[in-house]
């Protein structure tokens, strides 16, 4: 099959020119965290969800809320705590006295833009719903199911501080997140410039300047990034790795991994690959697109041993090991 990479690269150019206004815009308002930004983009262009996990106040909330504004989205933030209910997140029916009839009402989860506050503060039942509108894109309210807006991005957020009282995510279902990306502190340049814009009479609002129609042609766009074989193989062995050190020459890190990456960790490495090769307004994958988003495809898809624990081996040091020894193509 002859591949025209030229034509594909002009195509993808044409597709992604919105990329750049985007991020201006959203930089407007959110100082510095741009890898985080452009793993909302990647999540939002691969259709998938987001996990994310930062200490309070390093603008998680803003970042969705603003993204949501770029393009004149329905945002929705919903709180987890203990006590709430899966009828408080997709919605109850509702009995109406006047006409003797019940009616439904929908709940938050109907928005573009969802994020799920802390969601390991609330119990099983709740965390299975929302994983459930993530993964069929629709809700069932009595008998009734209803299509979820599109397009539709989940981004949960984690406190890695304070575990009392909480509820963590069963590793089954944190597989079903896209991508799980960590956050880290402002540089100490970019906290004062935070602290200028806060404290300034005037604080800057995101306009739209793209519409959630500009990024399901984009999707569709996405599939058309053209990814080499050599590419491909080089994901499965990334993948495979996990699962299969020793074949790798990987013996040293055996004994630390108690089950590796799933199909499922292939097929998101692949699309978000294709989406990281995007947002650089470009029409093929590089091996450097692997690379970059390989750690947030995979953390949350190694589990590590008590053994790993016990040496303070964690699973982003297995994955550097990875890269460091399989062969680049």
């Amino acid at each position: 099959m002859d591949v025209n990479i030229q034509e594909i690269n002009e195509h993808i150019q044409k597709e992604s020119a919105f990329v750049d206004i985007l991020k201006l815009e959203i930089g407007k308002v959110i100082v510095g965290q741009k890898a985080m930004v452009d793993r909302l983009l990647i999540g939002l262009l691969g259709n998938g969800h987001i996990l994310l996990e930062g200490v309070p106040g390093l603008a998680k909330t803003t970042a969705i809320k603003t993204l949501a504004a770029s393009m004149s989205a329905l945002f929705h933030r919903i709180q987890f705590t203990p006590d709430l209910l899966p009828a408080d997140l997709i919605g109850t029916m509702i009995y109406n006295q006047k006409t003797g009839e019940f009616q439904t009402r929908q709940g938050p989860i109907f928005a573009n833009f969802i994020l799920a506050d802390e969601i390991n503060r609330s119990p099983a039942k709740v965390q299975s719903a929302l994983l459930e509108a993530m993964q069929e894109r629709q809700v069932t309210i009595g008998a009734d199911t209803y299509p979820l807006p599109e397009p539709f991005l989940v981004m949960a957020t984690q406190n890695p501080i304070e575990q009392e009282g909480t509820y963590p995510l069963p590793e089954a279902q944190v597989d079903r997140f896209m991508l799980k990306v960590k956050i880290d502190y402002p540089s100490r340049d970019e906290e004062l410039l935070i602290m200028r814009q806060q404290i300034s009479k005037d604080l800057p609002v995101a306009h739209p300047v793209v519409s959630p129609e500009d990024i399901l042609n984009a999707r569709a766009a996405l599939h058309k990034v053209y990814m080499d074989e050599k590419i491909e193989r080089y994901i499965l062995d990334i993948v495979e790795s996990t699962r299969r050190p020793r074949e790798f020459q990987l013996e040293r890190i055996e004994h630390f991994i108690s089950y590796g990456g799933s199909p499922r960790a292939s097929i998101n490495l692949a699309i978000a690959g294709k989406a990281h090769a995007f947002i650089q307004c470009r029409g093929y994958v590089i091996p450097e697109d692997i690379r970059a988003i390989c750690f947030d495809v995979m953390r949350h898809r190694i589990a590590v041993t008590y053994e790993a624990e016990a040496e303070e081996m964690t699973s982003e040091m297995i994955i550097q090991e990875i890269l460091d020894t399989i062969e680049v193509p």
